[in-house]
């Protein structure tokens, strides 16, 4: 049974992860079942290439095949911003009621209420040196008048999705089934399932201590 290494630390994205995964004969890890690393310098321009970086880094630190993405919102009265520094918007420290301060008072200097946006998930695989997967999702929508909603996390409460009149943060487990990141890894698990079986597949965890198949 192959293992998938899971390129980030981000719990909110890791259950979200769990969840689209779920099922799968392979062996989730997470960074934190593997010596430390340090963060990789992101300089890519785009979601794709910063997800690149980041699979193959990762990949080659822990020998595993390695599943990274990246990920982010693109306002377009802010000419597609935050986009690949959503996660550093305002600094490193900002929190992200901070953060949606930033973003209407864009609005404000736009002199819009709201403006559409999206969000945009790039996802990478790779092992050995080599990029051996990618695929993307968008999910489409309004930045909300106001943050509202509890559930979700980063950008999600100020993020309207109109085939559900909510935003992201209120849609509870509906949210895998339009989202983003949902679209990316619903694509990577039919890769997955297309592939596992195949003769020479990178897999075989490296710990005697494998968990079997990926789990809730």
């Amino acid at each position: 049974m192959p293992t998938l290494a899971v390129a980030t630390t981000n719990e909110g994205k890791l259950r979200e992860i769990r969840d689209l995964l779920v099922g799968l004969p392979v062996n989730l890890r997470t960074l934190r079942d593997y010596s430390p690393v340090e963060t990789p310098e992101e300089t890519g321009t785009t979601f794709a290439e910063n997800a690149c970086q980041k699979a193959l880094y990762y990949a080659a630190a822990t020998g595993d095949l390695t599943v990274a993405e990246d990920s982010g919102l693109e306002v377009d009265a802010m000419g597609g911003a935050p986009g690949v520094h959503s996660a550093r918007f305002g600094g490193d420290a900002s929190t992200y009621p901070e953060k949606f301060a930033l973003i209407y008072a864009a609005l404000r200097d736009a002199g819009v209420r709201t403006s559409p946006a999206r969000f945009v998930c790039a996802l990478a695989v790779a092992h050995a040196g080599q990029v051996l997967f990618q695929s993307r999702g968008t999910i489409e929508g309004l930045i909300a008048p106001a943050p509202k909603g509890e559930g979700g996390f980063g950008y999600d409460p100020i993020f309207f999705c109109p085939p559900f009149g909510c935003t992201l943060a209120e849609v509870g487990s509906r949210k895998g089934e339009v989202s983003h990141r949902g679209a990316a890894f619903r694509a990577l698990r039919e890769w997955l399932e297309g592939r596992t079986g195949e003769a020479g597949w990178p897999g075989g965890s490296r710990r005697d201590d494998a968990a079997g198949g990926v789990g809730r």
